[in-house]
């Protein structure tokens, strides 16, 4: 804890290049109210000759105008531990063997002292309000900051590391494994890679042997180690084993495993103690069925990937629009993926969009939560413009939706039009789809034109609803009555 207890006293840490306030934008070197001295104007031009700090590393660099001292000391040590284990595995990931990775690790107190200062900055609200973070966003706040230092400094990065915050030396420290420079596409080629290579026995690796024993062929574990090149590093034991055990003690078929890890590898990636069950205890609080946990994970498998925060944000929204508690967990169970759904940019849009046609947005959004993902311009407007030029009013395209939730998430090419074109060789009043807008849930040929052809064939009429919303039996039975009657 020395070290932490030296990196907390200076007000502001220096990040690369010297710049005493990253936090300012990268064309503006110079604080507005710092006065430009000759003295300062040299020392600026030694750090841009010797020292290669492009605008982008302001933009990763740390800004810290936050006071840390009141963060317990065990908190700042268990980020410290998961600080260098994101290092070390992007180290190693670079070419370094374990021994050097470690070795400089073991040089590099300030910059991981950096790491937690650029830790803090990112998620500063969350210690405002006394939360302590997930390993998950620890690693997805620090890895791109890493992935940037590598872009500018290529070969030197593992000088940059140790000699933080000094310039590194024009020659590199001797290495007995130099780092590689290896960009994006190099890292995904890497990662194929290593989940493709065979032992001296032409045994592939252990946890991709595993996989296929799963059912998952090789192509689509290549294929997620390009998506997502973190998965070819997994441990077997420690991190896919585990996930798939669990999921598994669940009720998900073995058969269905193949494709959630497919969908979403970042599961392996994460911690069954501290995230994936507290996740999923919370989401039952919520009133996720725990009896459909197989049915949800294959439906959305990124649901347990995401933070309390975010979860919390949408059923908090939830609750406003209406959606009794009792709902919202049949919505989660139903639907998992309207988590996914931005509040802002999603819910709020849609949400206003069908009040404007008189719509009950909380037995819409109970009824069809997916219609609230669709793009307004692209598909909610289009089909409420397609009843409108055909003399429906928005007050009947309401009703039509707020009977029939589904009726925008069909395509209006693919599935609309033609079934209204042949609604009109039926001999219906318009009206008729106003009270029954499930008719454009039927199948056109299978359902729709084999039933309306048999009532014609018969001599009778029946409402829309008798048409097509009971079995064949019954539907049978309703004829025989009319047929009677007649």
């Amino acid at each position: 804890m020395a070290a932490v207890r030296a990196w907390k006293a200076p007000a502001r840490p220096v990040p690369f290049g010297g710049h005493p306030n990253p936090a300012e934008p990268p064309n503006q070197l110079l604080p507005s109210l710092r006065p430009i001295t000759p003295s300062f104007r040299v020392q600026l031009k030694i750090c841009q000759q010797f020292f290669i700090c492009k605008a982008k590393t302001y933009e990763y660099g740390v800004a810290s105008d936050f006071n840390f001292n009141a963060i317990p000391s065990s908190l700042l040590a268990a980020e410290r531990e998961e600080a260098k284990a994101v290092l070390s595995l992007f180290l190693r990931k670079q070419g370094l063997s374990n021994a050097m990775a470690a070795r400089t690790i073991k040089k590099s107190d300030c910059f991981i002292d950096n790491l937690i200062s650029k830790l803090h900055t990112i998620h500063k609200s969350r210690y405002l309000v006394g939360r302590e973070l997930t390993t998950l966003e620890i690693r997805n706040a620090l890895a791109p900051y890493l992935d940037s230092l590598l872009e500018e400094h290529g070969d030197v990065l593992v000088d940059v590391v140790e000699s933080f915050p000094n310039p590194p030396g024009v020659k590199r420290s001797v290495l007995t494994s130099p780092v590689k420079v290896v960009g994006p596409s190099s890292k995904k080629e890497r990662a194929i890679a290593r989940v493709s290579q065979r032992s001296p026995e032409g045994l592939l690796p252990e946890h991709v042997l595993y996989l296929m024993d799963l059912g998952m062929d090789l192509d689509r574990i290549k294929d997620i180690a390009r998506r997502f090149p973190a998965f070819a590093y997994y441990n077997l034991d420690r991190k896919i084993k585990p996930v798939v055990e669990l999921f598994l003690e669940l009720g998900v078929p073995q058969s269905d495993i193949p494709t959630i890890l497919y969908k979403r590898p970042q599961l392996c990636g994460i911690s069954l103690s501290e995230n994936l069950k507290p996740m999923m205890t919370y989401l039952e609080s919520l009133g996720v069925d725990n009896s459909q946990w197989s049915k949800v994970i294959y439906r959305f498998p990124a649901l347990l990937t995401y933070s309390r925060q975010k979860v919390k944000a949408s059923v908090d929204y939830l609750s406003e629009l209406g959606v009794s508690e009792k709902n919202i967990g049949k919505i989660l169970t139903r639907c998992p993926h309207i988590i996914s759904y931005s509040v802002d940019d999603n819910l709020k849009p849609t949400v206003e969009y069908f009040r404007s046609m008189g719509v009950n947005v909380a037995s819409l959004i109970h009824k069809c939560p997916q219609t609230f993902g669709l793009s307004i311009e692209a598909n909610l407007k289009p089909v409420t413009e397609f009843f409108l030029e055909r003399g429906y009013s928005i007050e009947e395209v309401g009703t039509m939706v707020h009977r029939y939730g589904a009726l925008y998430t069909f395509s209006l090419s693919d599935n609309v039009m033609p079934k209204w074109n042949f609604f009109l060789t039926m001999e219906y009043p318009r009206s008729e789809l106003v009270k029954f807008p499930h008719y454009f849930g039927y199948s056109l040929e299978d359902r729709i034109k084999p039933r309306y052809k048999r009532v014609k064939e018969c001599g009778v009429t029946l409402v829309l609803n008798q048409v097509l919303s009971v079995s064949n039996s019954q539907f049978e039975k309703i004829l025989e009555k009319k047929m009677g009657k007649l």
